[in-house]
């Protein structure tokens, strides 16, 4: 007998399922039903036909051959039955069917199952100042948003985006693209909670306040006001009132589980549907999978909610695998996220710091500043990249990284080393490929590996730019020893009574200018020079020296 499996849901998720399972069984009968117009397509290129770098919205449902992936497109290439337009209302677990409505003639019919996938998805979080539904005042879920938006832009030179998430930042970059002045207005007191961690947070929002972007964080929103017409014209905050004919309120999203719910199904402890490393539901017969599913984070050992692309599409074959009679398993993400703001590319992957300790790891953050390729080779940029791992053990908990240059790839090797249980020792003899477009003959991988190793070794004291920002403002009394050269120093000059400027090159014979009995922390432009002025200290004899992790390139603060 056939198999007959209905998916409900058709953008990302669903058709991976459907595609991946009539590679595996030809014969099988796969019915996807979603209630959207378009289907199959590519959500997370909506920013990018937002900024105007999409030009065609097509191209965000179309294969890479140029065919729009329609009804038609799925049943003559997939043999897939896709009823668009169609909501499902309920799920009969005992008949082994659905009740599905079409949207536009209003008949309601069932359709029976043998296996039923879950691909729901999620949906934006209406905060309530947003639920009125103001003129002017978008979300950023769907192709029919980003269409409103266009038309909305017209004569309108500033936007307010609610929200320092990734939806937000990418909507920032969007409007800065279309030539809009933008303020990114955050709850929370840095942008991209649970992604970047702080210092890299506060760095990457301090070079996109160097290119116009305005940041008001730690404010909560409490109304949108309209001009008397029913359209928007200022976002109130606790702290200020800002200008606004156009706002895009990027609050996060929400797992859809209703229908799962009223069929029986659990949630989870994160808010989403429950399912066991087989992508299954509490009904063996029901899987489910993507934006409207809870996942096992592979280092903190709990569930967490990743509404992601790359983890939708990775489910989509194991689910496949599984109805085909394979035996396949999930086991679990990373939450490896890399997006692009502005000229900035931003990534992290496994746990930051504050959650790694929260997760119950005594865990260990270190920072570096690198070349992302040969310095002289042209087009080469500056990276930051951090590495959190476990005290003692130097297990890679996760990883972090911001910069003009390539972070990503960055990102990838980490992630990799975070999923096999590498040891930053480990990372510091892996064979990466090394020519001058690419990388420095040492990886900035390798660097932010042998910086850590030292760090473990007692080789390098680090103090992060929130440490030596807290020491300064407490007026502790340390030296603060730039070994930049003299022209560097001049150039962007460090105001501070502390400060003492001996250039790494002259250090070993001015010696004794520097006290003894007091702390010094050494600072240059990425660390470098002031780990080696550190180590020849140490050799003299000094005590209590630290270096800037990340130098001049990881301080997000004015040097004055």
């Amino acid at each position: 007998m056939e198999l007959k499996v209905v998916i409900v849901g058709g953008v990302a998720a669903g058709p991976t399922v459907a595609a991946r399972l009539r590679r595996l069984l030809p014969e099988a009968e796969i019915i996807m039903i979603d209630q959207g117009r378009l289907v199959s397509y590519g959500r997370c290129g909506l920013p990018f036909y937002l900024s105007g770098q999409v030009r065609d919205i097509s191209q965000l449902n179309a294969t890479a051959y140029g065919v729009i992936r329609d009804p038609e497109y799925f049943f003559k290439e997939k043999r897939v039955r896709m009823l668009n337009r169609t909501r499902v209302l309920s799920i009969d677990r005992q008949k082994k069917e659905v009740c599905a409505e079409n949207l536009e003639s209003g008949e309601r019919f069932a359709v029976p199952y043998d296996k039923l996938v879950l691909a729901t998805g999620a949906r934006p979080v209406v905060p309530p100042f947003a639920r009125n539904r103001l003129k002017g005042v978008f979300f950023l879920n769907h192709p029919d948003d980003v269409q409103d938006i266009l038309a909305a832009i017209e004569g309108v030179d500033e936007a307010v985006v609610i929200g320092g998430g990734l939806i937000g930042m990418e909507a920032a970059d969007a409007l800065v693209k279309r030539k809009m002045l933008v303020s990114v207005v955050e709850l929370r007191e840095q942008v991209l909670t649970g992604v970047l961690d702080r210092e890299l947070a506060m760095a990457l929002v301090n070079r996109l306040e160097e290119r116009g972007v305005e940041f008001y964080l730690g404010e909560k929103v409490t109304c949108l006001e309209d001009d008397g017409a029913g359209h928007v014209c200022r976002v109130v905050t606790n702290g200020r009132s800002l200008e606004a004919r156009l706002v895009i309120v990027a609050a996060g999203v929400q797992p859809n589980v209703e229908l799962a719910e009223s069929a029986g199904l659990s949630k989870g402890t994160a808010g989403a549907i429950a399912v066991n490393e087989y992508l299954q539901t509490g009904d063996p017969d029901i899987y489910a999978l993507g934006d409207c599913v809870e996942n096992y984070h592979l280092v903190s050992g709990r569930k967490v909610y990743t509404p992601l692309a790359s983890v939708a599409n990775r489910q989509g074959r194991v689910l496949a695998n599984n109805l085909a009679g394979w035996k396949d398993s999930f086991k679990g993400v990373l939450g490896t996220t890399v997006f692009k703001v502005l000229d900035f590319n931003a990534g992290s992957t496994g746990l930051g710091v504050e959650q790694a300790r929260e997760a119950g790891f005594k865990a260990v953050g270190t920072l570096i500043a690198a070349h992302d390729r040969a310095h002289y080779y042209p087009g080469s940029e500056i990276i930051l990249l951090k590495l959190v791992t476990e005290e003692g053990s130097g297990r890679v908990l996760g990883a972090q990284g911001i910069g003009t240059g390539d972070v990503g790839k960055r990102i990838d090797v980490l992630a990799c080393a975070i999923t096999f249980g590498a040891r930053a020792e480990d990372l510091t003899k892996v064979d990466l490929g090394f020519a001058p477009p690419f990388s420095m003959p040492m990886d900035p991988v390798h660097n932010l590996a042998n910086a850590t190793s030292n760090k473990q070794k007692g080789l390098l004291k680090g103090i992060s730019s929130l440490g030596l920002k807290a020491k300064m403002e407490r007026g502790d009394d340390f030296i603060l020893l730039d070994v930049r050269t003299e022209q560097q120093a001049k150039a962007r000059p460090i105001d501070d009574r502390r400060l003492k400027v001996i250039p790494l090159g002259e250090l070993r014979d001015r010696l004794n200018e520097l006290p003894r009995d007091k702390e010094i922390i050494t600072v240059c432009p990425m660390g470098a020079r002031s780990y080696n002025a550190l180590r020849i200290l140490a050799g003299a004899g000094f005590k209590d020296v630290k270096s800037l992790e990340g130098g001049l390139q990881g301080w997000p603060y004015e040097l004055d």
